[in-house]
């Protein structure tokens, strides 16, 4: 929009008429009386335009302007927040010895499985026994590292046919401290579910051994138990090479990446499963 010899009003020098027009800046003749000024910033504050057509305009221009600026500043919103949380999990991880079990296992009951992959809420359950009972089981290996599996198994199966149904990664943000809900807060990004099919191919047990007793393979009680991290990330491992759709291999993929990161586990070099079936 070209403005040079435009007549226009300023708030306090009057009447004037443009006499240059950069990208930046406008100079204006007040009587003789040059006067320069930031262009379009001027015009929002105490210039106007006298033609009415260039007035409307140039009001189109500060309109669309103010869009932009309200979507920068969203953005540099979401950026801070972003960077506050990473700053906050650096600060947790920084402070927070890894343990070589720092992850969970749960096993849903038939009630949960309809639901889970739809609110992805998981709970530890509740204390059954003691001055506590009632309250949730406290989980104080979990932090931002660790990862969630979710298994189940049906009142006719034997436990060695507990399959694996997904897995998610701990909120990033996660101190260990459950809230009164019992829920463990999962990552919005790193979340993954497994078809009836590949369900059947990932056996809980082909994972995980009992180090006292490894042939035993049995789940007595309880909600939860933790797991090995190098264990999680053999069944990654296959979850990627099981998986066949390639949006859902990259998230894999992504999700591994991440889950090894945390751990400082080095992805080229992961152990064969040796659980109690293998």
């Amino acid at each position: 929009m070209n403005l040079i010899n435009e007549e226009i009003t300023h708030n306090v020098f009057g009447e004037g008429n443009i006499v240059e027009h950069e990208e930046s800046f406008i100079t204006v003749d007040f009587n003789k009386n040059l006067k320069r000024f930031v262009y379009p910033d001027a015009f929002e504050n105490f210039i106007t335009l006298n033609n009415r057509s260039m007035a409307e305009s140039l009001e189109k221009v500060f309109v669309e302007r103010r869009a932009e600026e309200k979507i920068l500043e969203k953005k540099r919103k979401e950026e801070k927040a972003i960077q506050v949380l990473e700053q906050q999990r650096r600060e947790i991880l920084k402070n927070h010895k890894i343990h070589e079990s720092s992850q969970i296992v749960f096993w849903l009951d038939q009630e949960r499985q309809s639901d889970v992959f739809t609110d992805w809420e998981v709970s530890t359950g509740s204390i059954q026994s003691g001055k506590n009972k009632g309250l949730p089981n406290p989980v104080t290996r979990l932090r931002p590292n660790s990862a969630g599996i979710l298994t189940v198994r049906t009142p006719d199966q034997v436990e060695t046919e507990r399959t694996i149904l997904g897995l998610f990664m701990v909120g990033d943000t996660f101190t260990g401290s459950i809230g009164e809900d019992g829920l463990v807060p999962t990552h919005p990004e790193y979340r993954i579910q497994l078809t009836e099919e590949e369900a059947e191919k990932m056996l809980f047990w082909n994972y995980y051994r009992n180090k006292n007793y490894p042939d035993r393979t049995s789940w007595n009680s309880g909600t939860f138990r933790y797991f090995d991290n190098i264990w999680t990330a053999q069944i990654l491992q296959d979850i990627i090479a099981l998986k066949t759709d390639e949006e859902q291999i990259k998230e894999a993929k992504e999700f591994m990446d991440y889950f090894c990161k945390l751990n400082a586990i080095d992805m080229n070099n992961i152990p064969e499963a040796e659980g109690a079936l293998r």
